[in-house]
Formats: C-alpha cells, sequence, structure tokens
C-alpha cells in the first residue's frame, strides 16, 4: 500500500475545475495507474484494499490531495493541470510499514472526511431510503456508532475539560459540513443526473482497540461515497 501527498496550485483554472466537481477529480484519480484495479477489487495483502482520497482544505493557500493505493501512482498530470510543473511534484510514502506498526492501546490525533449517512423509511410498508446526516451532533453521533467494528475508539474528554453538559464527552470536532452536487454519467440511461454529497471532517484523537480492523479501516475506507473523496482516515502521532 502506499500514502501519497499532492499539494494544488489553487492559482491554475485546472485545479479549480477539479476542485469544483467530485466527479472530474476521481477521474483524475483513477488516471494516476497504468493499470488501475477497479475501486474495491482484492489484492495480496488485504481483500478490502482499493483507491481513496481526500482533500484538505487547510487555508486558501494551503489545499492537499491525499491518497492510499494498492499500486505507486503517476501524478504528472496532476502536476501539469493543477500543480507546479517546474518546482513542484508529489511525494509517495511506504504505508505497508506504518500500517504493520499500529498496535493496540497506541494513540492517534486523524482526520476522516465523511458522507454520514443513515437509512430511513417513513412508513412501515415504504422501502428503506439513504439519508444524510445535517447537524454536527448526528455527524459525530455517526461516526461513534462506526468504532467498534472500525478497530478504534475516539478518546474520552475528562470530565473538566468538558464545556458541555452534553456532546462534549469525546476529543472530536466536526467541521467543514458541505453540500455539494455535480452531474454524474449513468450508463443505464445514457445520460447525465446529478449526485448530491453531505459531506463533514471529523479531527480527533483515537486509541487503536483492533490493530487487524483498523487496517482494513485506513485501507478500505470508512463510509460511503468513497470514489467522491470520501472515507479516506489518516493519522499522525498524538502529542499530550
Amino acid at each position: 500500500m502506499f500514502l501519497t501527498r499532492f499539494r494544488v496550485n489553487t492559482a491554475r483554472a485546472g485545479a479549480r475545475r477539479l476542485l469544483s466537481s467530485p466527479q472530474l477529480l476521481h477521474g483524475a484519480v483513477m488516471a494516476s495507474f497504468a493499470e488501475p484495479l477497479p475501486p474495491g477489487a482484492p489484492t495480496a495483502g488485504d481483500a478490502a484494499a482499493r483507491v481513496l482520497w481526500r482533500i484538505d482544505h487547510n487555508s486558501r493557500s494551503e489545499v492537499l490531495l491525499y491518497l492510499v493505493s494498492p499500486q505507486r501512482p503517476d501524478l504528472t498530470h496532476l502536476v501539469e493541470e493543477a500543480g507546479w510543473p517546474t518546482t513542484g511534484g508529489w511525494q509517495t510514502f511506504d504505508y505497508g510499514a506504518f500500517l504493520d506498526g499500529l498496535a493496540a492501546g497506541s494513540t492517534w490525533t486523524f482526520r476522516l472526511t465523511a458522507n454520514p449517512v443513515h437509512s430511513i423509511r417513513r412508513t412501515p410498508d415504504e422501502p428503506t431510503k439513504r439519508t444524510a446526516h445535517l447537524t454536527q451532533r448526528h455527524q459525530a453521533a455517526w461516526l461513534l456508532k462506526q468504532q467498534e467494528r472500525s478497530g478504534f475508539t475516539v478518546v474520552e474528554k475528562a470530565p473538566e475539560r468538558r464545556l458541555l453538559s452534553e456532546g462534549d464527552e469525546h476529543e472530536l470536532v466536526v467541521h467543514r459540513q458541505r453540500s455539494v452536487s455535480f452531474g454524474k454519467n449513468d450508463r443505464v440511461r445514457a445520460g447525465r443526473h446529478k449526485v448530491t454529497l453531505v459531506t463533514a471532517t471529523y479531527d480527533g484523537r483515537l486509541r487503536v482497540t483492533d490493530p487487524d480492523a483498523l487496517r482494513r479501516t485506513l485501507t478500505a475506507g470508512l463510509g460511503k461515497a468513497k470514489a467522491y473523496g470520501c472515507g479516506l482516515m489518516t493519522l499522525s502521532p498524538a502529542r499530550g
């Protein structure tokens, strides 16, 4: 597995075009592989490994594309369209050693952009419908429900550090909630239809409870809409 980081040059028209459409950016990401695996295809090391990507808007001038993939990518086309062709590039790291080193009980800071949804029905005989969570409280609750099967637990705050009597129990911040719409080719109806996604970014601290399950989460993604920049969780050393 490989982890890749690419800085986007937001001053370029090509970059702004890609950032405006998850569909276009998905195509650019998948074009990074000479012989790409279909999303979600099995690999020798992990039956659920797939191509995952995420855009981090750290500031107006710092926008980063993160990419996790079973194969090493070539982002030359992205540098030419949305980077700095003469001075910039991308960094790709061997992700396997990091994944192998995850240990139960270790603590990490994390970031995740996800599509927090749930299935509802208005009447008992009505088919279930996938619906997005729209509030921070429900979006946070969605992530907390994923903990056990995903191999981690979000660290709880000490009672004296909680600012609210309810809803502030964990070291977790939900921000950058977005609703994005874009056109997608529909092979069945031979046309284009509109896709609308609600996304949220999560920053926090987690403790590893099941290293194997967490490795699957980091390489297979968490939640829906993985082709459109959702589901990629990244870890960094926790300080303090």
